[in-house]
């Protein structure tokens, strides 16, 4: 049965009550961007079957590894543009600069040491046969701190997520004991798609733009997207490598792709686009080994790269703390209570019992590996000093609801979850690390 159609006036004023802010006729956003350079493929513009006045989608956009100064590549039309025509800025990662804590932090406005993903991989006391992984689903991992997706879900809001991680778990849930995974209870997004590799940009794009060509009260107003051949590239050739640069021209592409779908469905959407970190250029003649500073059957070690975290044998913590906690060359080390405040990271008891940083000089960063190299390789990693230039992270914002043509100073991503609310007209939230003063001023109400 065909449901009646409201005159477009009433559809425009019901958007008006649903959204706090009041789109001008055009914006960036909502026109069509003039084809990338490159693009890898070309949609159709499809037009709505009904015209109605839509209510903005906020849209948050994860290029993960994504430096801003690969802005400065002329390869980022559609990107560039975005930045240009909204609000752009350098954003600081929180420490430890990798990718699970970061995303956890964009969508819950809580630092690691508090939100308790504490690194790509841990384990926790009260599990201490079990390995946190980036393919761990199980609430108990999750569950210290709220994602974005679930306050809103809450306030009746509906989102879908097309990857981040965590958003495959059902939050506030707990895994049946005896199960094969099952969870009793828990909170997911409306809609939401488990992460595979194998899913091409152009694949997500696609995905993102059917959700919102749906019926008013099946459409989502918030949407996650994310993409990974960025980092995938940063890590295999280093960020100065042309093969990183081509990959950035094709995420770029594939953005605004996503751009002129919008414009096609005339759905407007104030977009976040966001990177977790940056990335920094390492090489095999950068190294510490490991094994030439702590006899492997004193400690464990348990992470290795960027920074390395250790536990001391059973009797061996006496002779790890005095191994680790001297001078080192291009290394500093700390127990987990004496890591810098500037950090906010130590006190989680996720946090293994020591912890070494690598130096990211300007001439390359080092790297803190079990044993010296077996041969000559270079790349790029991260998980640095999170002020470290190389960690920097992307931050565009254009849409009805941002000012145009303003950059920022740079400021901790614990503040994007805080303008989401905003975005979502969701209450401020409560002992957050993070608030929206950065972006004070720049919202159009």
């Amino acid at each position: 049965m065909l449901r009646p159609v409201l005159p477009l006036a009433a559809l425009a004023a019901l958007a008006a009550c649903a959204y706090p802010y009041t789109p001008p006729a055009l914006s960036p956003v909502t026109q069509p961007a003039p084809p990338a350079t490159g693009a890898p493929y070309t949609t159709a513009a499809v037009p709505p079957a009904v015209q109605e006045a839509r209510a903005p989608v906020t849209i948050l956009i994860s290029i993960d590894g994504f430096r801003p100064d690969y802005l400065d590549r002329g390869v980022t039309p559609n990107l560039s543009r975005l930045a240009a025509t909204g609000v752009s800025a350098a954003m600081r990662p929180s420490f430890p600069s990798k990718t699970f804590p970061n995303h956890w932090t964009i969508v819950t406005g809580l630092r690691p040491d508090r939100h308790g993903i504490v690194a790509n991989s841990f384990i926790d006391p009260a599990r201490p046969d079990e390995t946190f992984t980036m393919a761990s689903d199980d609430p108990f991992w999750w569950n210290a701190a709220e994602p974005i997706w679930v306050t809103a879900q809450k306030a009746g809001i509906r989102t879908a997520t097309m990857f981040w991680p965590g958003a495959n778990t059902a939050w506030g849930g707990v895994r049946r004991a005896g199960g094969h995974g099952e969870v009793d209870g828990g909170t997911r997004p409306s809609d939401w798609q488990q992460f595979n590799q194998a899913v091409t940009g152009e694949q997500r794009v696609a995905a993102v733009i059917d959700w919102i060509r749906r019926p008013a009260a099946t459409r989502p107003r918030l949407v996650t997207l994310y993409f990974d051949t960025v980092d995938s590239a940063g890590h295999a050739y280093g960020p100065g490598d042309a093969r990183t640069t081509q990959a950035v021209a094709a995420v770029d592409a594939q953005v605004g792709a996503l751009v002129q779908e919008l414009a096609a469905l005339e759905q407007p959407a104030n977009l976040v686009i966001v990177a977790d970190h940056g990335m920094a250029a390492t090489s095999s003649s950068r190294v510490i080994a490991l094994d030439q500073l702590v006899a492997p059957a004193d400690a464990r070690v348990f992470e290795a790269g960027p920074y390395a975290s250790f536990y001391p044998a059973t009797g061996r913590d006496a002779a790890v703390r005095a191994a680790l906690l001297r001078p080192h060359a291009h290394m500093t080390c700390w127990a987990k209570g004496d890591v810098p405040a500037r950090f906010h990271y130590g006190a989680n008891v996720r946090v293994p019992p020591y912890l070494c940083l690598a130096d990211d000089d300007p001439g390359g960063a080092w790297s803190i590996e079990k044993t010296a190299p077996a041969g000559p390789r270079a790349g790029g990693n991260h998980g640095y000093d999170n002020e470290a230039p190389d960690m920097r992270a992307l931050f565009i914002a254009n849409g009805p609801a941002f000012a145009r043509g303003k950059r920022i100073g740079d400021f901790d991503n614990v503040d994007v979850a805080p303008l989401l609310r905003d975005l979502l007209g969701l209450p401020a939230g409560q002992a957050l690390d993070g608030d929206d003063r950065p972006f004070r001023g720049l919202l159009r109400r």
